[in-house]
This record gives C-alpha cells, structure tokens and sequence, in this order.
C-alpha cells in the first residue's frame, strides 16, 4: 500500500499559551514555541481519547510518525510589533502526588509560566488518513482543545486547513511572506540537520505512567522572544 501525504495546518492563538515538556510538580514552565505532546494531546482531546486507553496508545503510535513543524507569526498591535512573554502565576491546587505515590491533600503553592501575545502556525505531515481523522475531530471536538492547559483557550479556529503540499499547508498560516522570514522550529530525523532534542514526543499520557520520548529538532531563530515577568 503507498503512504499518501497530507498537510495539516493548525493556528494557535489566544491571550495564554503554555508548552511544557521540562517540568513536573510544583512547578511548571513553557517552552518558546508548541510541543509535540501538546499537540498530540489537543488532538486526543479532539477525538475523545481518555488518558491511558488503548485508542489514545495506538494513536500515539501512529501519530509519532508525522512531524510536525512550527512557525512563530509576529502579532501587531497597529503598526508595533509586538514581543512575545512569559509570565508566572501562582496559585494553590489539592489532592497532588507525592514523588512516593501518595496523595497530599493539603494545599500546595505551584508556579506555572504562560505565554502572552504569541501566535504560531503548526504543520503537520503525515499519513493522508490520520490526519484526515483530526481534521474531523478539530472541526468537531468530542472535548475541550486547548493551547496546551485548559486555562489557555484559542481564540480562533485551530483547525487551518488540510492540503496536498507542504507550501499550501504554510500559505494558509503565514500568506505569501517566505517561511524564512520567520523563527522556525522543523523536526528532522539526522543529527547533520538539528543538534538539538526535546522529551516531548508523546508513548502514554496515562496519569499514572506517562512516558516521553526525545525529538530530534532544528530551531532557526528570526524574531525576539523577553523573558519572565
């Protein structure tokens, strides 16, 4: 049977955008740009997938095969453009884990770091049929979606369009300006075409056993992103 390429398009925005891939318990930071497992889970969301089945297991199979690329779209605000920055809030969440398993009932002070005025362009590429299938589950969600915690809701469509070339698929999220022109980040497979790797390629999401493995990644820097507020 021949593999029949499709391109997904996804856009990304809303006033609060998490993506974590580094951190666990009490505190919880975000990367610069969308993670594989966020993603991945906003999709599971999409379809109806609880944590742990065995639909969310074969998905997640399957959906380590595409790759995934993103692009970070400048937001305006008249003619200023406008930088992208991270946040931290503090608040107190009940019945946490502890690192023995057990459940603290107590309150817990978190830290939780937030994206604001970011805006990105996801393609994704990928086997014709699996993606066909989330396309359906964007334009129809079984559960909430998400850009990646529930606190950050998009504030447009995400589902962008689902095409046969991979410069539609970037026509739809960016226009007519060349891919060039903005920061970049394209998941690859050789170590000659990205030294560096993220743990955010997703096996489980079960609540109890997640497990992560490294994707291998080329980010190509074109705009500026402050730090912490």
């Amino acid at each position: 049977m021949s593999y029949d390429k499709k391109y997904l398009s996804l856009r990304l925005e809303g006033p609060l955008q998490s993506w974590g891939y580094d951190s666990q318990y009490n505190r919880r930071n975000t990367g610069l740009m969308p993670t594989k497992s966020g993603i991945a889970g906003m999709c599971c969301a999409a379809l109806g997938f609880s944590r742990g089945c065995e639909e969310e297991k074969q998905f997640l199979l399957e959906f380590s095969n595409v790759r995934m690329t993103s692009v970070a779209v400048p937001r305006k605000a008249g003619k200023k453009e406008l930088h992208v920055r991270r946040m931290n809030d503090f608040h107190t969440v009940q019945q946490t884990r502890r690192a023995n398993g057990s459940i603290n009932h107590d309150c817990v002070l978190t830290q939780r770091q937030y994206l604001l005025d970011s805006y990105f362009g996801v393609v994704l590429e990928g086997e014709s049929n699996l993606l066909g299938k989330i396309a359906d589950a964007l334009l129809d969600p079984v559960w909430g979606v998400w850009l990646g915690r529930k606190t950050c809701i998009p504030s447009a469509p995400v589902f962008a369009g689902l095409t046969n070339e991979r410069a539609d698929a970037l026509r739809l999220l960016i226009g007519e300006q060349p891919v060039e022109s903005f920061t970049t980040q394209e998941e690859v497979e050789n170590f000659s075409d990205g030294m560096d790797s993220l743990p955010d390629s997703p096996a489980s999401f079960d609540s109890y056993n997640r497990v992560f493995h490294p994707r291998r990644i080329n980010t190509v820097q074109k705009s500026s992103i402050r730090g912490t507020l």
